[in-house]
């Protein structure tokens, strides 16, 4: 069987003219208004003269008019190239001349073009009615080129994936087979429309009948929330990393925000297994589906999460290929192996309709990896008895020790179950030995988890952070793995690096390591102040004494303008107290039209005043709160800056409560100081990277 989206569009539009088909914020395109916007498109680009097999250029925007475009451009007969929405003039020229391009629809500010660069407005294009007489839609060839997908391999060039009608349809219809998609669903879509694991979400849905939620990215938690709500959506596609960054800013709201979703598909990256079991724990009631993919194949492997998870034998597989995809696992010289086994891995190869045609103007790359109608790719597996297929990592990240075979993923996944490890990659690195060859080096980015109870001096319990350490984690591996496996080397990190996908960047690891001189200059003071956390929720575990003592003892050691150390600090722990402050600056905030929020019920606030009279208490109060943030997260404690006090001690109400802590009428309250044991880890929030300016 064979169809194209264009045509189960026309025919949906008839069938349920009036449902939505595609929708971004308040912007809602029906099916009936997309098969016009289609036709409207298609009529007037032949008008412009593109003809029939022609590449088009356009700018790939999570918008309605990206979706209009695409389909428009195929209306015509030409080819779909997709660009990247924040792809630069450069990365447009390369493409556009790559593609030996007819067009390019973009409304981006694009100076200096080169001048047989033609351009016309996306947006402009979308708004218009047909110019001319609509022509008849004709039904390509099943072996036309439909869309022109441009990936960057592992040698960081780019390299155009020549997609088929018949190898379009198959991938969608793989897609719809493989995850269960309904007609009903109204599936929210935060991905980048250029990329290969998005376009197939959309083309299913869109075939499906079903309904496609646009949004701009991951950045935001409230905007996936705010998306679900106001579309009832039922289904999610993620990346593994913007489920985590979802999970850290919605921390005890998220399995009650996400567990609405019926399905959530998690693809351009595996899981681990600790990320398989977490999600499924707190989303006992939304499948969870892992699909291995690329642009050459669509995607060719699924994982229903929830079930293996259930099954020990198979939580480490990334996936089953449906009846119609083929695997086999190929030997060095390229022949099927009878068996594979986590010891004798091969390259894996994939055979179905859904495989690409080729690489554009690139023969010498496409006999490489197709090979009688068998896709080769770079990725080492093996298979079990069930048919699932477990991934060692693509065959140049297997890290050679001395003969022995060893898969990063297999270590990435045995180290993410350190408690302390937040998240981690691996890569190989010379053996400074020169014995070895290769050896494993891991990168690590840490969370600080509370340990055991520790008994302190004056008898109190005091829970201490379990830290990470080169000695915990090699006692951790030892009952885990075989000893040649263990990294020798750890990196700390802030953050892995990531491409736009949210897929671990191993160049740019093995750039770190070749310039890890400089990543020496990291000691545990940076690492505390680039690890620590704003956290506004608390258990009701209180403070003992003794840490407070060294946190008020760091306070008074901070700097104070002229050494004149005119501030205070006053503690309250009593929850009544707290509470009756809590509900007075509410009241108050809210007469006087304050911003106020985050003051949760702390076990302890630190209320940081300083002598009005001192022309520096405000950064002499802040100083000292830093440093209080900083032991705080050191002893495993979290803590938050509050800042109402600063606007409205002098009011009455407030003034009153102060005094009656003992705090002087002539001190202003800078700040207040939340602290305790987290109940939920701290939101790492992205940071501006283009404030830093050096000055010659």
């Amino acid at each position: 069987m064979f169809d194209t989206l264009i045509r189960r569009i026309f025919e949906l539009s008839d069938s349920q003219p009036d449902k939505t088909a595609v929708a971004f914020k308040k912007e809602t395109v029906t099916y009936r208004m997309l098969a016009q916007k289609i036709r409207n498109i298609g009529a007037n680009l032949a008008h412009m003269g593109i003809k029939r097999g022609e590449r088009v250029l356009f700018t790939a925007l999570s918008k309605p008019e990206m979706v209009a475009c695409y389909l428009g451009i195929q209306y015509c007969g030409a080819v779909a190239v997709f660009m990247d929405k924040n792809g630069t003039a450069e990365n447009s020229v390369a493409v556009y001349e790559d593609a030996q391009a007819a067009l390019f629809l973009t409304d981006k500010p694009m100076k200096g073009l080169p001048d047989h660069i033609r351009l016309f407005s996306l947006k402009q294009l979308y708004a218009a009615d047909a110019l001319c007489e609509i022509p008849e839609y004709i039904m390509p060839d099943e072996h036309d080129m439909a869309e022109l997908l441009f990936t960057t391999g592992t040698t960081g060039k780019p390299k155009g994936v020549i997609l088929s009608y018949k190898s379009v349809y198959h991938i969608l219809s793989n897609t719809i087979e493989g995850i269960g998609i309904t007609q009903e669903e109204r599936l929210l879509l935060p991905l980048p429309l250029n990329h290969s694991f998005a376009l197939r979400v959309l083309r299913a849905a869109l075939y499906k009948g079903a309904t496609a939620i646009l949004q701009n990215g991951f950045a935001f938690a409230k905007e996936i929330e705010l998306n679900l709500d106001a579309f009832d959506c039922t289904a999610l596609v993620a990346v593994p990393a913007s489920m985590e960054i979802l999970r850290s800013q919605m921390q005890d709201a998220f399995p009650r925000i996400m567990g609405k979703f019926r399905y959530i598909e998690i693809g351009a990256g595996s899981l681990t297994i600790e990320q398989k079991k977490r999600l499924t724990g707190q989303l006992p009631d939304t499948r969870i589906f892992n699909t291995w993919g690329s642009s050459e194949s669509g995607g060719a492997l699924f994982l229903p999460v929830n079930d293996v998870v259930k099954n020990d034998a198979h939580i480490g597989a990334v996936g089953r290929p449906l009846p119609q995809v083929t695997v086999q696992v190929l030997d060095e010289n390229g022949n099927p192996m009878d068996k594979s086994d986590a010891d004798h891995p091969g390259r894996m190869a994939l055979k179905g309709d859904m495989i690409m045609a080729g690489y554009w103007h690139r023969d010498e790359l496409t006999a490489q990896t197709l090979k009688d109608g068998w896709l080769i790719t770079s990725d080492m597996v093996f298979t079990d008895a069930d048919g699932y297929v477990h991934m060692l990592g693509r065959a140049d990240d297997i890290i050679n020790v001395g003969g022995e075979k060893v898969s990063p993923v297999e270590v990435e996944n045995i180290a993410s179950e350190y408690p302390p490890i937040r998240e981690c990659a691996c890569i190989g690195v010379d053996d400074p030995n020169g014995v070895l060859g290769q050896v494993p080096a891991l990168f690590v980015v840490t969370q600080d988890i509370l340990g055991t109870d520790k008994v302190s001096s004056s008898g109190n319990e005091i829970n201490l952070p379990e830290k990470f350490s080169e000695a915990g984690i090699q006692t951790f591996f030892a009952s885990r793995m075989e000893r040649y496996k263990f990294p020798q080397h750890y990196v700390m990190l802030t953050e892995l690096p990531r491409n736009r996908m949210g897929k671990i960047d191993r160049r740019q690891l093995r750039a770190i390591w070749e310039t890890k001189g400089e990543k020496d200059l990291m000691n545990p003071v940076l690492s505390a102040i680039l690890a620590r956390r704003s956290i506004r929720k608390f258990t009701d575990k209180p403070v003992p004494r003794e840490l407070l003592d060294m946190l008020l003892l760091a306070a008074c050691h901070a700097p104070s303008g002229h050494n004149m150390q005119t501030w205070r600090f006053t503690v309250l722990q009593n929850p009544a107290k707290i509470s009756q402050l809590k509900a007075t600056i509410t009241e108050v905030a809210k007469a006087k039209k304050v911003n106020f929020y985050g003051f949760e019920q702390p076990p302890c606030l630190i209320l940081i005043s300083n002598d009005v009279r001192n022309a520096d208490g405000c950064q002499d109060a802040s100083c000292a709160a830093q440093n209080i943030f900083l032991a705080a997260h050191s002893y495993g404690l979290g803590s938050v800056w509050l800042n109402a006090l600063m606007t409205l001690c002098d009011e009455p109400e407030i003034r009153s409560l102060l005094s009656s802590y003992g705090i002087p009428q002539n001190h202003r309250v800078w700040c207040m100081a939340a602290v305790g044991y987290p109940a939920a880890p701290g939101a790492a929030l992205a940071k501006k990277k283009d404030v830093v300016f050096y000055v010659d």
